[in-house]
């Protein structure tokens, strides 16, 4: 399947199903709004695409779901707290897609990196890391920022 079949999959089905669904081929998880939560994301990841044989993932998509959720923790509070974060994790072959839905409408923006500053470069190691990212609003308000991972042959 190509990329751009995987990305019109969700824009057809919506993050805001995609998010509540039950199906073998995804994992929901909430996260809170606790700076712990990184390393909760990082953890459902990594077992997650065990799960489904794709250890070799592991490492860059932990990575960027670290970013995404840190993002997600340090912007979305500031949302009002309608609700907290969800993390999304969909295999459609050969694709894998992470996403991290936020109460917040501000849209991701990408700033140059900084190499020397202690913040700023999130967005440029999820462009770095997956195959393309981008962002999708939720009709129940907020966003969901995915990254999209290219998994085997």
């Amino acid at each position: 399947m190509a990329t751009a079949d995987c990305l019109q999959i969700t824009r057809e089905v919506g993050f805001d199903h995609l998010l509540t669904a039950d199906k073998p081929y995804t994992t929901s998880y909430p996260l809170p709004f606790q700076a712990d939560s990184v390393k909760t994301a990082r953890d459902v990841t990594r077992s997650t695409l065990a799960d489904w044989g794709l250890t070799e993932l592991g490492d860059d998509a932990a990575l960027v779901v670290s970013e995404l959720v840190t993002n997600a923790v340090r912007y979305a509070m500031y949302a009002g707290g309608r609700r907290g974060i969800k993390l999304l994790l969909m295999r459609v072959a050969p694709h894998v897609l992470l996403a991290v839905a936020d109460p917040s409408d501000e849209m991701p923006t990408p700033k140059e990196p900084d190499f020397v500053s202690e913040n700023g470069r999130g967005l440029y190691i999820v462009e770095t890391y997956s195959q393309r990212w981008g962002w999708d609003p939720l009709d129940s308000g907020g966003k969901a920022v995915w990254a999209l991972f290219h998994a085997g042959p």
